[in-house]
Parts: structure tokens; sequence; C-alpha cells
């Protein structure tokens, strides 16, 4: 049958990101002995055992934080032009993809994919300017273009998203599927009481993700209904400021920082309600994950309308207005609601990760083949 084709897919590092993760689920449901993937990282990630175990490569340069500008594209152009064998670059990193993808048409790799995951570039003013820079490689380098949603198409793309694939945030849908004992379980192991609410958050400790205006929003909420605890699962730069703010609000003992988890879908079950008031986004797995089980979720109206699912669950509130959000948690809390949707829900919108990864599959074995 010969050897699989190797894509190799440009990340900082692959730890428990939404793209990260997008790109483990697909790489377990690929048919590894038609597609491998391997990897062009900067730093050690949680998944990297994970990728050798399936066959995968990781390579690793140094990013632009350790070696400078032109450091960097040093090394890319090295790595590359050493690695020719690729016939596939798919490149995950933003519009820092533009880089990427320029010194992989010097090195006359065919195939070269930008992959938008986001609406917006992070950082301070000099960070998008650089960023602004590095993204106007793109569009003469790229040979394909993939997105998460159509909103994030616009945002790295332009106004004209023709031709562009939209590869849907795929999840395991039949493992988020709600399941009474799993609460049960997780609020056991979390020592919290069946009648607490608790409402949820799962994402990086980062500005993208607001958690100072979701603690201020808790506040509120838990003055008004004591017995309620927040959970915030993940980690990043601004824990030691989210945990200021706690101190701040005097909520240290309504408020759990599990850190980064392997078992969120088990944490989803415990949750009553999620609340995900980031200032951008592309289109958030986690935000698939909380329908699958069933979660009602309250969302910025920042976030496109395409994370909706069409089961119910979403509700989409301005992030001008604590009070709107304070009165939709409870009166969503007061609420008995079912936790079961129809198991082929998300299935039916394109977000089980088997329909999803056959799609991409099938992509990279087509593009593949136009240049073996």
């Amino acid at each position: 049958m010969g050897n699989p084709l190797r894509i190799l897919h440009v990340v900082v590092n692959m730890n428990r990101g939404g793209a990260e993760t997008l790109i483990m689920n697909l790489y377990r449901n690929m048919d590894r002995s038609k597609v491998q993937f391997d990897f062009l990282t900067c730093k050690k990630g949680v998944f990297d055992s994970e990728i050798v175990a399936m066959g995968g490569k990781i390579h690793r340069i140094p990013y632009i934080t350790e070696v400078g500008h032109s450091g960097y594209i040093k090394e890319l152009d090295k790595f590359l032009l050493t690695n020719k064998s690729y016939q596939i670059v798919h490149a995950h990193m933003d519009k820092m993809s533009g880089f990427v993808l320029r010194s992989a048409r010097k090195a006359n790799i065919p195939i070269r994919i930008a992959h938008s995951h986001n609406t917006r570039s992070e950082g301070g003013f000099a960070t998008k300017i650089y960023k602004w820079y590095a993204g106007n490689n793109i569009k003469p380098n790229a040979t394909h273009f993939y997105a998460c949603s159509h909103a994030a198409a616009k945002w790295l793309y332009g106004e004209s998203t023709l031709g562009t694939f939209i590869l849907k945030n795929g999840i395991v849908t039949d493992k988020f599927q709600y399941a009474a004992s799993t609460r049960e379980q997780i609020r056991k192991e979390l020592k919290i009481d069946k009648d607490t609410l608790i409402l949820g958050h799962v994402g990086r400790f980062s500005h993208q993700k607001n958690h100072l205006f979701l603690l201020d929003i808790f506040k509120r909420v838990n003055k008004k209904l004591p017995n309620s605890q927040l959970l915030l699962v993940g980690d990043g730069s601004l824990r030691n400021k989210i945990i200021e703010k706690i101190n701040y609000l005097n909520l240290e003992d309504n408020v759990q920082l599990l850190g980064v988890r392997e078992d969120v879908d088990g944490i989803l079950q415990a949750f009553d309600l999620f609340i995900f008031p980031s200032l951008h986004e592309g289109l958030p797995v986690t935000l698939i994950e909380a329908q699958g089980t069933g979660l009602p979720c309250l969302i910025s109206n920042t976030i496109t309308e395409e994370v909706d699912m069409g089961v119910g669950m979403v509700h989409a509130l301005p992030l001008t207005d604590r009070t709107i959000w304070t009165e939709k948690i409870i009166k969503l809390a007061k609420l008995d609601r079912s936790r079961i949707i129809a198991r082929d829900a998300l299935s039916e919108k394109g977000y089980d990760i088997r329909k999803t990864a056959g799609l991409a599959q099938t992509s990279y074995l087509t593009l593949g083949g136009k240049v073996i």
C-alpha cells in the first residue's frame, strides 16, 4: 500500500488549546495507514507523548521570543529547506502563519495551507503591528485556505473567502453525552453538594477569555444565590491576576481553580451553566462540547452565531451590561431542565469528529494526490 502521506502541522506547542485539541481529535480519528501527522513546534506540549505513540514526529525550533525575528526566520528556512520531503505544510498560527508559509514556498513545498482559528490577534500595539506584517505574507504564499468558521475566515483572509475550506471543530459526540452518574461522581470528588449551583468555564487564563469580567458577574450571582460555586478549568499567564481578583472579591470559598484537566467531558457534567464571556473567538471547541452535554451556555455576543448548534442551549449577551448577565444566570438557574439532547443533533450540524476527520482526510489525500 506504500507509506502514508505525512502532513507537517506548524504550531507553537501542542498543549490543550482549541486549535491543538481539534488537531488531536482529527489525528486520533484519521486512518493513519493513509495519513500521518508530524509537528513543527517551538516548545514542549502535553500531547507530545501521545503524538509519538501514534507514529507522529515532533520537530522543534526556537521561537521568536528566544531568537528574535531574524533568528526565527533563519530557523524556519533552514528546517523547511532540509525537510523538503513534506508535500503539505499546514500552519495553525493565525497571522504568524505568514512567515511559515513564506519559508515553505522558498523550500518549494507544493501544498501550503493557512488555517484560521480566531477572529482577532492577541497582544499590545507593537505585537499587533508585527502580526499584521506577518499576516501580509499569507495570501501571496498559501495555496489553500482553511478556517474553523466563516467569521474566522473573514478575519484572516479578508472579505472574499470564496474557496475557503470550513473545517468544523468536531468533537467525540458520544463522549459528551450527559450522564447523571458522572455528574454525581465529579461533584463528590470536588466536595460540592448536589444542590449547589455550579457556574463553569473552560479556557486558558488569557485576556481574550475575559475571566475578570466573569468573576464580577459571579460575585453578583453569589450575593443573590449564596449556595453557588464557580469552577475555572485551565491555566495561563493571568493566573495570578485571577487569584488576586478572587481574593479582592472575597470569593476564596466559592471559586475553584481546577487547572488543566484531561477529563473535561466529565467536568462539564457537573456544571449547571457554562459561562463564556470571551472578547473574541474563532469557533470554540469547548462551546460545542458544552452543548453536547445539554449544558445551557451564556456567551458574549462577539462570538460568531455559527457556534449555536440549534439545540436551544446558547444565549448571547452584550459585554457592556453586567446586570443582564446576572439576571439571565439567575433566571436559568431556577429552571428545571433536562440535560439530554438528541444524540444526532451535533452530527447533523457537522460537528461529529468522525465526519470532520473524514472530510479532512479526503482533503489531504486529494491535495497530496495532485503532487505525488
